[in-house]
């Protein structure tokens, strides 16, 4: 299983298309703000929350993936 495709919704939230057709709508920003860190809180803000990549199948973030999610977690679209 992989993402092929993420799309902002606005609101820190994505709506992510996976290999098997499946879509899910994950908020990130709930993550985020269950478990602060100086890494991830940076994402609270909008403009850099949207400079994401799809990377070996996985949305990431930052240039050394500061933030990233366990694939089966975002097909859940539960992050814990």
């Amino acid at each position: 299983m992989k993402v092929t495709r993420a799309k902002d919704l606005g609101n820190l939230i994505l709506r992510i298309t996976f290999s098997d057709g499946a879509e899910r709508d994950v908020c990130i920003g709930d993550f985020i703000r269950r478990h602060p860190h100086p890494q991830y809180n940076k994402y609270l803000d909008p403009k850099k929350f949207k400079r994401f990549n799809i990377e070996n199948g996985n949305v990431v973030w930052g240039k050394n993936w500061d933030l990233i999610f366990p694939i089966e977690q975002l097909y859940a679209g539960e992050l814990k």
